[in-house]
């Protein structure tokens, strides 16, 4: 009875809370409702249904994945000399975004809404305050489990640091709002605040929170971060930086250690933190065998999967079916797994691993970094896209992501880096580059790198026992590859070795150095010599 009278004065609250925000004449208000409730609110509206073993299943309709274009910076004083404006970070005018935030307003009225009051970031020094207004029950779930969630609350509600309002069901009119299409993420750093309108994939409620940290957090002295995280028993901390399909989840996912998160970080003067609460994994192709925490998570109540097949009458799901997209997801709390830092916090990283899916075969599988070659490949953020997973791409493709994660960082990210070469000079951090694509040749006629030796990679780096070994130059690249990792085929080390034909890889190995190259220009006037230095010879 306590509860209800406490739930009936918070909602009351937040009524008037939203008001204030412009959301008016709204229908029934959905506070902090917990998965249960979520599921049962699901249910009822027919936004998704319930597979064997208890998870959500859901479609995020049209959009299966970021609509990167349609991402917006509102360019008022508050951001116009800190944003690094251009492709990524494209501006758009107060003017267009009041227009187009009475239009939502106005769509919302006697709509039901679904309101979680988050938290992002798990060092109380830094943590925001996050206020998730959604249109869709499932979506409400998707925030509960990936941001932070107060256990309890009392009938006071706190304004919100920043406020992320997700319309789904609202298509932008180009002509009228000034979007580029019916889809825009837009956020707006003197009102706090992110509108969400056009997509239902809930992805872009993750990345819009994240791009706000990415904001925030380096005026504060923390360096924001596109990595997971996790903790061995010493307290020996390792961060894992890698763009989607390079295994940074699945890698960082171990039962022999913690994990702390698996996406974004702050890398602070004291230690690491987790930004969420929560995973969003991608599971394509997932298997219990390989990956058997995050195949747990797909059976269990509380997740929710986003665009996975599902059998009608057994209600099993098949990660193996991409009928609907290649980016099938799942979204659970961090409580989920059965090993986790439950602070979700952690001293300096005593080593950073930068992850690469090569599919041209020919990066070594393993070599460690200087600092300067460290922030030339964070800067560079390469990995491959596969012929298959995009509409038109036939054949592999190089893509260069800065500091792994381009479409979320708002300042320079040149910035970044600096403070990654700082923060790895001020701790004596070692940096790896992992390759966890293809050997023997490229994608089509090699083979993946076995999941098992990438791990064995991992392993003795975490173990320390590649500070003992030998090193040899990789003679395109200039990185130290070892000569020996226990638990890896010696051949792999060489990835020239490895090839049929020789004189093939040196082809191929000069194409992507040549691709390094171009990328870096964007960059060279902008850095120190020493980095400049550190790209492919």
């Amino acid at each position: 009875m306590i509860a209800t009278v406490v739930r009936e004065q918070r909602s009351e609250t937040i009524r008037q809370a939203l008001a204030e925000q412009g959301l008016v004449n709204v229908g029934n208000i959905h506070l902090d409702y917990s998965a249960s409730e979520l599921v049962e609110q699901v249910i009822q509206r027919k936004e998704g249904r319930l597979a064997e073993g208890g998870a959500l299943v859901v479609a995020t309709g049209i959009y299966t994945g970021r609509s990167a274009n349609d991402k917006f910076i509102v360019e008022e004083p508050a951001s116009r000399d800190l944003v690094a404006w251009g492709k990524t970070n494209r501006p758009f005018t107060p003017e267009n975004y009041e227009r187009l935030r009475r239009r939502v307003m106005a769509f919302l009225q006697e709509r039901d809404l679904f309101v979680q009051e988050c938290r992002a970031g798990a060092d109380p020094r830094f943590q925001q305050r996050a206020r998730v207004i959604t249109q869709w029950a499932w979506q409400a779930m998707f925030a509960r489990s990936l941001f932070i969630h107060p256990r309890t609350f009392n009938d006071t509600i706190q304004e919100p640091d920043y406020t992320v309002i997700v319309v789904p069901g609202f298509k932008a009119i180009p002509e009228e709002d000034g979007t580029r299409s019916e889809v825009f993420i837009i956020f707006h750093p003197a009102r706090r605040e992110i509108l969400i309108g056009g997509t239902g994939y809930a992805g872009e409620i993750k990345k819009s929170i994240f791009t706000v940290m990415n904001f925030l957090m380096p005026q504060r002295g923390v360096l924001p971060m596109h990595c997971s995280a996790n903790i061995g028993a010493d307290n020996d901390c390792a961060i894992f930086f890698g763009l989607s399909g390079t295994g940074k989840t699945t890698l960082s996912t171990d039962p022999e250690r913690r994990m702390i998160g698996d996406d974004e970080h702050g890398w602070s003067d004291k230690g690491i933190f987790n930004f969420e609460g929560g995973c969003y994994a991608k599971v394509i192709n997932l298997s219990a065998h390989a990956e058997p925490e995050i195949w747990g998570c797909t059976r269990r109540f509380g997740t929710v999967l986003e665009n996975v097949v599902m059998d009608p009458v057994s209600r099993r799901v098949d990660l193996y079916d991409s009928q609907f997209t290649e980016n099938t997801r799942a979204a659970y709390p961090l409580r989920s797994l059965s090993n986790i830092q439950a602070n979700s916090m952690g001293e300096h990283p005593r080593h950073v691993i930068l992850l690469a899916a090569d599919a041209f075969g020919v990066l070594p599988p393993v070599a460690q970094l200087s600092n300067e070659q460290a922030m030339y490949h964070f800067l560079s953020g390469y990995t491959a896209k596969l012929a298959g997973t995009e509409v038109g791409l036939t054949t592999p493709q190089a893509t260069f992501s800065a500091c792994f994660g381009a479409p979320f960082m708002v300042l320079d990210p040149v910035h970044y880096a600096n403070m990654l070469g700082e923060r790895l000079q001020e701790t004596q951090a070692k940096c790896w580059l992992v390759n966890t694509g293809w050997s023997g040749g490229p994608y089509g006629e090699g083979e993946r790198m076995p999941i098992s030796e990438t791990r064995a990679i991992i392993d003795r780096i975490l173990a320390n026992d590649l500070n003992k070994t030998k090193y040899q130059a990789d003679p395109v690249f200039g990185l130290q590859v070892p000569t020996t990792v226990p638990g890896v085929d010696r051949a792999r080390l060489n990835p020239r070795d490895t090839w049929n034909n020789p004189l093939a890889y040196d082809e191929k190995a000069q194409m992507l150095a040549g691709q390094f190259k171009d990328n870096f220009q964007q960059f060279v006037n902008r850095v120190s010599a020493a980095v400049r230095q550190c790209g492919p010879a």
